[in-house]
């Protein structure tokens, strides 16, 4: 099909203004008043339904599409774009993909309810802390070993590697002493840096020395309350390092492979990877301390599966069994911690290993009182009490991967174990952290008993019954023995005399009285509260708590008859005085109310009551103060959908607002306010589900951006307005019937258009980026098969494409300069417009072709009017082939019959009148050119 140059008429806005104004006509005062009843003539507009539904299924009819705005397109068909595939990726792409996705199957070798030790990680850095001095020593490099010449011979470079590693631990060292906390974590981790920086040298020597001193700093206890932290920082190193090995030995498995099966065996493994693998075996082996051979061992214990089915297997006991040749007690259980998490890691169902390291540890616990500790303890000033806390993150991760889908006879064994042992309240505490909620409640009394026990001077009780509180939070204990469990428990809470103790625990068991009991239980416990949080304002210290406090009641107690009847409640909310978070605490309570409404119904009458109040709410030229109200409304009625709009409207509002009273005033302040206003915006519109609301919103909100001159984030509204129609589902909820989309999306297109005529381009984006984006996703959405509506966008497009080629657009927005003032009628810039609207016709005419057939040939006549009627209003016709295509178009519509008579007569009528202005001279020949055939 030849293409059909596009060449837009010039327009004189404003002489045609003038010959559209209405004539004055004298009124007779008998003829009208404005109480008489007025006859309207009825114009059926497309009303936008602001509830939808994306109950209908909606996809793109591309899944290559990506960002439809990051085309520069330098002349090519913008909408057939996506029709291109995406280039081929490269085998090494593939490779790396398969590892990485091989990486996270290993990751996932266990399920997603254990707890991974990631997760652990942040907290026990920020809880065991010093403001002691600390020292590190750090490795320097050699000149022992120098480097081999491209023609050095194979033997000369492995005895130069072997003459590299005699130099491991020979006073290649520097001790850096007084260091801060914050200075030691920072050498840690450019010690990590330079590990990967050597590997990637091809240093490879150099990086196992990196690890090996780093190991060493694990038998140093000197500074003993930041020992876990230690550990942390220092195994980040090892995991870092094993990953670099295994990841090396499995690149030179492949061969001409693109990947080995995630369940590859030895048998697959060549020659090399095998020699390569026994080679840092070896390595290892020759450390000549304990603790770094046994860390950088068991950091690369993942790499047993290239020589040996049963590697794993048979080296987790042995490294087991080296563990006990570590004097210290704390640094032997973080390096039991160490094993049984690279154990979980590379072996999850090998459960012996991990049982033996702690009946071992169970074995050695006695020495943690012994002399050589206590005399440790007495130089750094370090009490028992924190002491035995620096066991827990240790503990805790051992007995969560024991009971990580254990049976029950094993849990009760280790539990007997457990109580065997005198002063055990450090291991109980970890019990009950790890394990099972529901073995720990079933077992309530029997723990209670256990805690009882339990020397006082060694760990506080306190704690121990605060973790036996989480566990009920979570489990429900046997129903006769609840009372007593809470009178036990309370029995030792309310005896704490420290404020910051007591509230940590009460905290926790508030929830179990909620569930379990009534209204008297729970005023009860408020009592307590207030009676040991009162005096000497202790309340202000706990304010965190006593939110938690509340939060839990609200969530057991959702008749508020009852719980603001309770005597004690009140006087409990008193305790919030300061008034930010006393605001919190209410806004708590009603969002909880809020949420308690299920019904649709009693909701839209909850939202439209809430829009009503916010309406009227008027902070005067507070402008900064209106806006928080709304973002605080926000905040509270976050689950009405019908409330955020309002509040998107609102502030949209108030951005307007503060232009106008601001005119001439360009302060930063105000242009700091306006872009808080549009953040607002931005963030509120993606959590409304209604499809449409988002699409008018972002609409509406880029426009307000637009009016004060904010560009970028104006450009951001239309962008997300654009990469969100994808997303319109076919069918829509509008007032409870689902009707069609398409009606809705050709109105939101048709006012998008309209903005986008004085939208500027931004000069990063090339020219007419955002009508280059929209076009791509017109042309991606699946439409529907009888549907004309794709072909009246186009019109649409066609319409503003030629209003953008004017010298000077119809409207502006003040202080924002648009295409016309940018580019100046530059030849370039019309040419791509010419280049757009080509294509557009093109799409168009390949549409009107298909409705060739008998059963749409009515439909073919009404486009085909409807094109010329485009082209007559917005077109050149004295252009010769666009004059031809006019005439195509006109004989199109009535080729078969089905054009109305009427119409065509009335557009042949409006021709001749237009004829006879002097600008449209050539309309002359054009009527003589369009025949009215006959129905007959």
């Amino acid at each position: 099909m030849a293409a059909f140059p596009w060449h837009a008429r010039s327009r004189n806005y404003t002489s045609e203004f003038e010959s559209c104004r209405l004539e004055a006509v004298p009124v007779e005062f008998g003829d009208y008043h404005p109480l008489k009843p007025i006859t309207v003539t009825e114009s059926k507009t497309k009303k936008m339904g602001r509830k939808g539904s994306t109950s209908s299924t909606s996809s793109s009819s591309s899944s290559s599409m990506i960002d439809p705005l990051s085309s520069v397109l330098d002349g090519t068909d913008p909408l057939s774009l996506f029709a291109a595939t995406a280039d081929p990726v490269t085998t090494a792409a593939n490779t790396d993909s398969t590892r990485k996705k091989r990486d996270k199957d290993d990751s996932l070798a266990v399920g997603s309810d254990f707890e991974p030790w990631s997760s652990k990680r942040g907290e026990i850095l920020a809880r065991y802390t010093t403001t002691e001095k600390l020292s590190i020593n750090l490795y320097m490099s050699s000149e022992k070993g120098k480097a081999t010449t491209p023609g050095s011979a194979v033997s000369e470079k492995v005895r130069t590697r072997l003459e590299e590693l005699d130099d491991l631990e020979e006073g290649s060292q520097k001790e850096l002493l007084n260091l801060t906390q914050q200075d030691y974590m920072n050498r840690i981790e450019d010690l990590n840096q330079s590990l990967k920086d050597a590997w990637a040298s091809d240093q490879k020597v150099k990086a196992l020395k990196i690890v090996i001193q780093c190991s060493k700093l694990l038998s140093d206890t000197t500074v003993i309350q930041f020992y876990p932290s230690k550990f942390v920082l220092i195994t980040d190193i090892l995991d870092t390092f094993g990953k670099l090995v295994y990841e090396r030995i499995l690149s030179m498995c492949l061969d001409n492979r693109s990947s080995l099966p995630d369940n590859f065996t030895p048998e697959s493994v060549n020659d090399t990877a095998k020699e390569t693998c026994l080679n840092w075996f070896f390595k290892i082996a020759s450390i000549r301390e304990l603790i770094p051979r046994f860390y950088v061992e068991a950091a690369i214990l993942k790499c047993n599966k290239f020589l040996s089915k049963t590697g794993i297997s048979e080296c987790l006991p042995r490294l087991t069994a080296m563990i006990r040749g570590i004097g210290d007690p704390l640094v032997a259980v973080y390096a039991r911690a160490y094993l049984c998490r690279v154990g979980m890691e590379v072996a999850p169902h090998r459960k012996e290993s991990l049982n033996k390291n702690f009946f071992d540890f169970l074995l050695t616990f006695k020495q943690m009182h012994g002399d050589t500790v206590q005399n440790q303890l007495v130089v750094q000033c370090v009490e028992i009490p924190l002491y035995l806390t620096l066991y827990s993150p240790a503990i805790d991760w051992i007995l969560q991967c024991i009971a990580y889908r254990a049976p029950e006879i094993l849990l009760t064994e280790m539990m007997e174990r457990c109580k065997k042992l005198g002063n055990n309240a450090l291991l109980l505490n970890s019990v009950m952290s790890a394990f099972r909620a529901e073995f720990i409640a079933a077992r309530s009394m029997d723990f209670i008993g256990m805690i009882k026990e339990c020397d006082e001077s060694g760990f506080p009780k306190h704690l121990l019954f605060r973790s036996l509180g989480l566990n009920l939070a979570m489990a429900d204990p046997p129903e006769c023995d609840r009372l007593q469990i809470l009178n036990e428990a309370w029995k030792v809470i309310t005896k704490l005399k420290n404020p910051q103790d007591y509230i940590n625990c009460a905290e926790v068991w508030v929830e179990y009285t909620c569930r379990h009991f009534t209204k008297r239980e729970v005023n009860t416990v408020l009592a307590d509260v207030i009676k040991h949080m009162t005096p000497d304002r202790a309340f202000e210290d706990a304010y965190p708590q006593l939110q938690s406090i509340i939060q839990k009641i609200i969530t057991y107690f959702h008749d508020f008859s009852v719980l603001f009847s309770a005597e004690k409640f009140l006087p409990f909310l008193d305790m919030f005085q300061k008034e930010s978070v006393r605001v919190e605490v209410c806004k708590c309570i009603m969002e909880a109310f809020i949420n308690a409404l299920t019904l649709e119904d009693e909701k839209r009458m909850l939202a439209s009551l809430i829009n009503g109040f916010i309406k009227m709410v008027s902070f005067g030229r507070d402008f900064e103060q209106q806006l928080s109200f709304y973002v605080e409304a926000r905040s509270m009625f976050c689950n009405l959908e019908p409330v955020l709009v309002q509040l998107v409207h609102s502030v949209n509002q108030l951005a307007m607002e503060t232009r106008k009273v601001m005119k001439g005033n360009h302060s930063r302040k105000t242009a700091a306010f306006v872009r808080a206003c549009v953040a607002f915006c931005f963030i509120t519109i993606p959590s409304l589900t209604s499809i449409f609301a988002r699409l008018n919103l972002y609409l509406n909100s880029g426009q307000v951006a637009l009016a004060n001159q904010c560009l970028s984030q104006a450009d951001a509204f239309f962008k997300a307005a654009v990469s969100l129609v994808p997303e319109v589902p076919k069918m829509i909820n509008i007032d409870g019937k689902m009707r069609p989309s398409e009606p809705f999306l050709l109105e939101f297109f048709c006012n998008f258009f309209s903005t986008l005529l004085i939208v500027p381009d931004h000069p990063e984006q090339g020219v007419l980026f955002l009508v280059r984006g929209l076009l791509n996703v017109i042309q991606d959405y699946t439409w529907e098969d009888n549907s004309d509506d794709k072909v009246r966008i186009y019109a649409n497009v066609l319409h503003l494409l030629s209003a953008m080629t004017q010298e000077t657009y119809i409207y502006h927005i003040d202080k924002v300069d648009s295409n016309d003032t940018l580019y100046g009628g530059d030849s370039k810039f019309l040419i791509e417009i010419n280049k757009l609207c080509e294509t557009v016709i093109a799409q168009i005419l390949d549409h009107l072709k298909t409705l060739g057939q008998e059963e749409t040939l009515k439909r073919q006549s009404q486009l085909a009017l409807y094109f010329f009627n485009s082209i007559l209003a917005h077109g050149d016709l004295r252009n010769n082939k666009l004059n031809q295509l006019s005439v195509n178009l006109w004989n199109l519509a009535q080729k078969h019959g089905f054009a109305d008579t009427k119409t065509m007569v009335k557009t042949l009528e409006y021709i001749k009148r237009q004829s006879k202005q002097p600008e449209m001279s050539h309309f002359t020949e054009l009527a003589l050119r369009l025949p009215l055939q006959s129905r007959t």
